[in-house]
């Protein structure tokens, strides 16, 4: 009513204004004349705002936002014909659903603009999907810009065309390289390469050419190994760090692609490119060669394609015609030992043209990886956050001690000035010891440490580009003067992805735990996920992120980087079906386990489950199968699966003093892990086999399970005593959870896993980094949220609070890293998170997919005596998702969002479903509020799109 209200007063306002009548008449005000032109402009600037006023007041208002190409903004270096395009349904209303959907993909913006699909109009689709629908038009070609757009038809009316929206192709076929691969495979005085620790300094390569007309279009795709920053006329293209992303590069080497044609002028041009390290020579050289992958010195292929207004096109590539130095400021570069960096070494200019390069060599034509050119289809590493240190120290020793006040991976930017030669040196480390010097044994051989050597003069800036360090602390010494906190930033990295997930609870435990994983799980993710950043070893171990990964995803929009890490895993396996513990295999560890391996086939479901992409399952199944059929034909007699690696890692040990526990009754039976996994994996390839209409694959798979189970039941299960192998936790957590228990058993189980964890265990944890991976979610879906949350909070060894206590800001390695041995402890992992992340959206806050990618969600919160709120939320590839509650003594209060184009089925505490409420009216008396039944003492309802509010007693 305001609105209309609003929209007369303006109407008449500019009425007013446009036959210049008294301006406040319609006010009821004086008369006030206004000048000609003002009057127009004002008029103009009315009429938008009644245009506005008028769209507001428009009740079937749709919005489309966040669109997406294979689930990344705006993306560059699309490599596949079909990309799949994505949006979010947004809307005020409640019971929003999409029955039809319009796509229009064009060739240039004026094309789009004017409503021209001339590559794709779908035309109007009757569908209510709104995420992943594969691009269907002309053939894309490489190194070209597509935009698009779409509309949505829906029950509540249509919106408006989208915002535009881009995708930008790379090279679609390998055989359009026309370039060579360029290096420089030697070392310099400066450089020690083939020791253990190695230095290399950086690579630095330039060319100028000339560009003979306007240029209406660039691109350039760069390959550059281990990593890479590329320039155009001095200017760096991009903003990503330490790209590209690691691979094996035996199998797949990824390449970047950029829109430049800002960057490039008709005339003289000139391009460069710094190469550093990275994985690909790697940190440690002739060292554990049995073990360590090594691929040679840095190399780089490069291709730059101009399209000229007159039609005339243009290459650009990496040839003999480039040139190289290694004489450059960037003296040395290693992931584990830091950047040496020497101002005074500096060439202004180098990417430049009329660059004085004499003293230059020519590049050498090298050898190509095995690995083939792939486009990257996720986002590199950026500088995610800058954070300001808390404090500088002074250790016993006197030396500056530079306090971030929090567990983080990245690097500083220092701002300092002095006399040129004064060198600046920073060793990072994660924690102090007792004397207020930093700890760095945890770090073992990793040398953690920059070095900037001033040019001298004005203040200089300065921050590494091929090194990362896992650090709070970070010790000083040369600095001239006396360093202030001013002098510093933090810079956190990690890949490109949204923070997706909120949670605050009536628990400060809970929500520092929180905290805490949410800078664990960031400061992991490096073009793949690794299991920590600041010891010589930052390697993906596969078991680290089993379930791990689908925890994390309410945290992050992980999916690209986990879709990208299965690639690695699948590019790892042998001919024979085997997969690593480690993937990308930079450690040769092929042990044949059961566990870790079988993260293979958990992400792939958790990328369906929480995202609605099947893909991945359908591209990895054949290897999945290669797999499984591997492992059963090598190690399964009698359907009992008779090969375990590493048990249930990292059982928090009896005495804190103790790095690895030697009660036998903490340890659980490794056949029995391994058996009840192929269990598990099997009904998985099931689902999958029945996703992909693999009929045959299914009935197999369905078959072996049951073989599996009943095999199981016969050898693990003590009839007389209830309980499975020798009652750990572990032992009963994985067939209760995963379904293997005959019904008349389940309660016998049930209760001596209780009693273990209340009774012997103290209400703590008590399984490793396997079981822990079930546990929480084991005791809530059996009635025992109480338990769990029990083990949740505590605050003594073993548990997350006892980290907590002892100062941590991430989480630890071990459970109890202080004391057992602080220099085995890394204080930046996540394997000891298993399912809590998990725990805490789904069951503590309710937010749950019942359908993929949440198109149908579940809202049932757990609400264990002791927690007395929690809001929460979850930007699901649908919309924003939130669960805000609270309970007290006589009522439970529920605030909850749905968004566009879903539903939910919520379950609400209550003895009587008419006594439950919704927005002040009874809860059934809406339109959108279906009830479907009571359920264990709660009223289920089926709840349309939009914002709710349910009180019940």
């Amino acid at each position: 009513m305001i609105q209309v209200l609003l929209l007369i007063y303006l109407i008449r306002i500019l009425i007013c204004f446009t036959f210049n009548s008294p301006l406040l008449a319609p006010l009821g005000g004086g008369s006030f004349k206004i000048m000609k032109n003002t009057r127009l402009l004002l008029s103009v600037l009315i009429f938008t705002l009644i245009i506005n006023v008028f769209a507001q007041s428009n009740g079937t208002k749709i919005t489309l936002m966040s669109l997406r190409c294979e689930m990344m903004n705006n993306p560059q270096g699309i490599g596949v014909q079909h990309p799949r395009l994505s949006w979010v349904v947004l809307s005020s209303l409640r019971g929003v659903e999409q029955t039809a959907y319009r796509i229009l993909v064009a060739s240039t913006a004026q094309q789009l603009a004017a409503n021209t699909g001339d590559l794709w109009d779908s035309g109007k689709v009757p569908s209510g999907k709104s995420q992943l629908i594969a691009y269907d038009g002309k053939l894309l070609r490489s190194h070209q810009t597509y935009y698009w757009k779409v509309k949505s038809y829906t029950n509540h009316g249509e919106s408006e065309w989208s915002a535009p929206a881009t995708f930008l192709t790379g090279l679609l076929s390998t055989a359009e390289w026309k370039g060579k691969w360029i290096g420089l495979d030697k070392s310099f005085a400066w450089d020690s390469a083939n020791v253990k620790m190695s230095r290399l300094s950086a690579r630095y390569f330039r060319k100028e050419f000339q560009l003979n007309n306007k240029v209406t279009k660039a691109t350039v795709s760069i390959i550059g190994l281990g990593l890479y920053e590329l320039y155009i006329n001095g200017q760096r293209i991009g903003t990503q760090v330490l790209a590209p992303v690691p691979t094996n590069y035996s199998e797949g080497v990824k390449y970047n692609t950029f829109d430049v044609t800002a960057q490039l002028k008709k005339g003289a041009n000139a391009i460069g490119a710094i190469l550093g390290n990275g994985r690909f020579f790697t940190m440690r050289q002739n060292y554990k060669t049995y073990k360590i992958r090594n691929w040679g010195m840095p190399r780089m292929l490069l291709q730059l394609d101009v399209e000229y207004a007159n039609g005339r096109k243009q290459s650009i590539v990496t040839d003999n015609t480039w040139k190289v130095t290694s004489d450059g400021p960037i003296r040395t570069n290693n992931e584990y030992d830091g950047e040496e960096y020497d101002a005074t070494k500096e060439m202004p200019g180098w990417s430049t043209t009329g660059f004085n390069d004499r003293a230059w060599q020519p590049v050498e034509m090298v050898k190509a990886p095995d690995g083939k050119p792939e486009p990257q289809m996720t986002p590199n590493m950026q500088v995610m956050q800058t954070i300001k240190p808390l404090a500088i120290l002074k250790s016993s020793s006197g030396k500056y001690i530079l306090d971030m006040g929090q567990n983080m991976a990245g690097w500083l930017r220092i701002r300092v000035k002095g006399n040129a030669g004064d060198q600046v040196t920073l060793r990072f480390a994660e924690t102090l010891d007792d004397k207020g010097e930093i700890y760095v044994a945890n770090f073992r051989d990793a040398r953690s440490t920059d070095i900037y050597t001033l040019k001298g003069g004005t203040q200089e800036m300065w921050e590494p580009r091929f090194t990362y360090h896992g650090f709070r602390y970070v010790e000083i010494t040369g600095w001239p003067g006396v360093p202030t906190v001013n002098d510093f930033d933090g810079r956190l990295v990690y890949d490109e992805m949204a923070s997706t997930g909120t949670f605050i609870s009536s628990d400060k435990t809970l929500n520092q735990i929180h905290q805490n994983a949410w800078w664990g799980i960031a400061s992991n993710y490096k073009g793949m996920p690794v299991d920590c950043p600041q010891r010589n070893e930052r390697q993906p171990w596969l078991g680290d992120r089993a379930i791990g990964s689908y925890g994390e995803s309410f945290l992050f929009a992980n999916q690209s980087v986990y879709a990208k890490w299965l690639d690695d895993i699948q590019q790892s396996q042998t001919k024979e079906g085997a997969i690593p513990d480690v993937a990308p295999a930079y450690w040769n560890y092929y042990s044949d386990n059961m566990t870790w391996p079988a993260t293979y086939l958990l992400i792939a479901d958790m990328l369906y489950r929480q995202f609605g992409d099947v893909q991945p399952i359908a591209k990895h199944y054949d290897s999945m199968k290669s797999w499984m059929d591997y492992m059963c034909k090598k190690y399964m007699t009698d359907f009992i699966l008779i090969k375990d690696k590493y048990g249930d890692w990292c059982v928090p040990p009896e005495s804190p003093e103790m790095i690895h526990s030697k009660d036998p009754l903490r340890q659980t039976d490794g056949q029995l892990i391994s058996t009840a996994y192929y269990f598990q994996l099997s009904k998985l390839m099931e689902k999958f086999a029945i996703l992909l209409d693999k009929k045959e694959d299914a009935g197999y798979f369905n078959g072996l399970a049951d073989n599996v189970k009943t095999a199981f039941n016969k050898k693990f299960y003590d009839v007389g005593k209830g309980y499975y192998g020798n009652n750990s936790v572990s032992s009963n957590l994985f067939p209760l959870y995963f379904g293997m228990i005959p019904e008349e058993n389940k309660a016998k189980v049930l209760d001596n896993m209780v009693k273990k964890i209340t009774i012997e265990n103290n209400s703590h944890i008590s399984t490793g980094l396997v079981g822990g991976q079930w546990l929480m979610r084991g005791l809530t879906e059996n009635g025992r949220a109480d338990i769990a949350l029990n083990i949740a909070t505590n605050r003594d060894y073993p548990s997350w609070g006892y980290m907590i206590e002892k100062g941590a800001t991430t989480i630890w390695e071990l459970w109890n890293g202080n004391t057992a041995d602080p220099a085995m402890n890394s204080r930046n992992h996540v394997m000891l998170l298993g399912d809590l992340m998990i725990w805490y959206y789904e069951n503590l806050a309710g937010i749950k997919a019942a359908e993929p990618g949440f198109s149908i969600i579940v809202m049932n919160p757990a609400l264990p005596e002791g927690l007395d709120s929690v809001n929460a939320s979850y930007e699901s590839v649908y919309g924003k998702i939130v669960s805000d509650w609270k309970k007290s003594a006589t009522d439970f209060s529920w605030n909850i969002t749905i968004p566009a184009n879903t539903k939910a089925i919520v379950y609400i505490p209550t003895t009587n479903a008419d006594q439950v409420m919704e927005s002040g009216k009874p809860a059934n008396a809406s339109e959108s509020v279906k009830l479907l039944r009571m359920e264990n003492g709660k009223a289920v309802f089926e709840v349309s799109s939009g914002e709710y509010h349910f009180i019940s007693k």
